[in-house]
This record gives C-alpha cells, structure tokens and sequence, in this order.
C-alpha cells in the first residue's frame, strides 16, 4: 500500500503533473534524487492501492505511465488513476482535464518538447519554493489596475497568460516562452532551451513582452517587463540559441531585442539556488551594495558594461548569470585596456574561462555568502 500523503515523493509528481501533463524522465532529477524518483515511478507503473492519509479513502491502479525512448521518454498519469487529482486538489482534475484536451496528448514531437520544456522549468521554480498551482494562483486579469499578484514569488505557465483575454492569444501565439514568474518589485519572461540550441522568434517574443508589459502593469504595478530567465543544460548552449533563427525569418533578430537582460539558470540544484537569488527584492542593488564599496561601484553609467572599479582594475560581476551583459563586456574589453575581473559562481568557472578566452581574470565567491547577504533560508517548498 502507498501512503499518499502532502509532502510525499508520489504526491509532489502527482501535483506537477496535474498542470504541465507530462514530465521527462530523463529530467526527474530536477526533484530530488534521481535515484529515487526513477525508481518510484517505475515501480508505480504498475497496480498499486494507494491511501489517502487525510481522508482515508483508497484507490488502487496504476499511477503512471512512461512512453518514448531517450530524449522522448515521458511520465505521464494512467487514465484510470485521474482521479486521484482530487486528491490532489479539489480543482486540479478539471484544470488537468480542460488544459490536456480530455487526457488525449498529441503524439508528435514538437508538443513534447513543448510540454517538457515547461515542465522543466516548473520543476526548478517549484523546488526555488515559487507558488504556482494554476488553479490556486490569483488570476491575471486586463481591464484595471490592481493589486492581483501575490507578494511571494509566483509562477504563471504560458497556456494560462495566453488565456487572460481571447484578443491577446494572438500575441503570444509563436513564443518560446514557457510562463512568468512575478516576484516584488519585477516579472520575467521564463524560457527554457534544454540541452539543444533554441530557435527565438523574435519578433514574437517582442510581442510578447509587450504583452507581459501590460499584465505585469495592470497587476502588479511593474512599470516595465525587461528581463527573462533562461533555463538550460548549460551557457554554451544557451549562448547558441542567440544566433539561431526561425525558419522563414529573413533576418536574425537577436534575444536582446526583446529582453535586456537575460539570465542563465542551469537546470540544476545550483540553478533552483541562483533563481531564488533573482527573486529578492531588490536583489541587484543588495548584492553590489555587499560586493563593494559605493566610491567603486560604476552604478551603470561607465563607458561599457562593468560593475566596480578597484585598484585601477575594472570589475563584472557574472553572479546574475546575465548573458547579454556578459556578451556587451566580451565585445567592449577587445578595445578598451584593462585589467580585467569577472566575479561569478564556483560553477561558472569553466564556462567563462573558455568564453572570455584568458581576457579577464576569474574569482569565484561562493553561493553561501551571497545567500547570507540576502538572507535567504531554506525553506518547506511543498507545504
């Protein structure tokens, strides 16, 4: 018998998969322990009775279901196990129903990337401890200012910002982006290209942060929607998806047309640390303020993209994982004397050293003390 309990390994995938559908097998890591979560799902693949801990009552199926090979291979939830959604959440089953055409999912690749990308980036936001139960968020409205969103991070998946309003859909209808997360203070466009190169629409995603604009201002009083997440196996990869086009584009229109800042996020634990960093308040200004002394800082109006100037040496700061300033920096030490230091992460090392090809030279500071600097806890993500 499986205890199904808030809190536990099957009820945590059971509510994830109640709004993205599906979940790559692959990426089941992004959870927890790979080990464990690989393990629990194949043994639920077959009949089990399952125990509501909090009501008492019983069902006994099978959970899940897993399809596909490799890259393809998927988790979803067994038909006949739907209705343990209600379990889940009063209003889960008919979200999931209403969103996964009656639990019919098309079979061809592109909406499995699709689902999976989403997934992704759900799993890594709900483990940064975001609020994103679609059928328990505030919804987005378009008719008047007011104060909708909540105060703690939230996660709005891009299906629901398509749905705001019918005349929108249009706007938003050939983006990458997977949904929105709106913190205090601001709201990022999230993406998330995987382990493969990710093809930008641009002019899409300009139209859609013209849309997210107008949401972020009419719910959350944010002025200005200039910045995106970019979840991803890696830099190297993310930095290829800058170059890529959508068939049929005549012209290249590059990522930072739409978005000015564009932050990397690895699609791991280091990652979900990183995002709840991004999701302070005042965050920037926290970090920098903690780094160096006012008289040093360039608070934005040097003559190139640098953060500190010490000892007569110019200072980036990398920590943000901003991958626009981080190509402005690259482009701009080609002709100006330095010398050179980019601050980052322990785990951003190898990536800049072969980047910035010995231009500049590395220190690290550890993800703890910034952490400390902006006071961030662990916290119960799944209560």
């Amino acid at each position: 018998m499986v205890q199904f309990r808030p809190g536990s390994h099957v009820s945590k995938l059971a509510a994830l998969l109640s709004f993205v559908g599906e979940f790559p097998f692959q990426s089941l890591g992004l959870l927890g322990s790979e080990r464990v979560y690989k393990a629990l799902v194949v043994k639920l693949c077959a009949p089990e009775v399952f125990h509501n801990t909090q009501t008492g009552d019983e069902l006994t199926c099978r959970l899940f279901t897993v399809t596909g090979t490799g890259r393809t291979k998927t988790v979803r939830l067994y038909r006949k196990a739907l209705p343990i959604l209600e379990w889940v959440h009063p209003k889960a089953y008919s979200y999931y129903m209403d969103a996964f055409w009656e639990h019919h999912f098309p079979g061809d690749l592109q909406h499995l990337d699709r689902n999976h990308r989403v997934a992704e980036a759900a799993a890594v936001c709900m483990q940064a401890g975001m609020e994103l139960w679609p059928y328990l968020l505030p919804k987005l409205q378009d008719k008047d200012i007011r104060s909708v969103v909540l105060k703690a991070p939230s996660l709005y998946l891009s299906r629901d910002i398509k749905r705001v309003s019918g005349s929108k859909t249009n706007k938003t209808a050939f983006t990458r982006l997977t949904g929105a997360v709106f913190y205090p203070g601001g709201c990022y466009g999230i993406y998330n290209t995987r382990d493969a190169a990710m093809k930008w629409n641009g002019m899409g995603e300009i139209k859609t942060v013209h849309h997210l604009t107008e949401l972020a201002r009419l719910n959350a009083g944010i002025p200005m929607v200039d910045s995106a997440i970019l979840f991803g196996a890696s830099e190297e990869i993310a930095l290829q998806s800058f170059s890529e086009k959508s068939a049929g584009q005549r012209k290249v229109v590059q990522p930072d047309a739409a978005y000015q800042h564009i932050h990397f996020i690895p699609l791991s634990d280091f990652g979900v640390r990183q995002l709840r960093i991004l999701t302070v308040p005042n965050w920037k200004e926290r970090i920098l303020d903690a780094l160096f002394l006012p008289e040093t800082r360039s608070y934005g109006i040097g003559r190139f993209e640098y953060d500190a100037c010490v000892d007569g040496g110019y200072v980036f700061s990398h920590l943000d994982g901003d991958l626009n300033r981080l190509i402005w920096f690259k482009e701009a030490i080609e002709y100006i004397p330095g010398p050179f230091e980019v601050l980052c992460f322990p785990h951003q090392v190898e990536f800049l050293r072969e980047y910035l090809e010995g231009r500049a030279v590395i220190k690290t500071i550890g993800l703890e003390a910034i952490e400390q600097a902006l006071e961030i806890k662990e916290a119960d993500i799944f209560e």
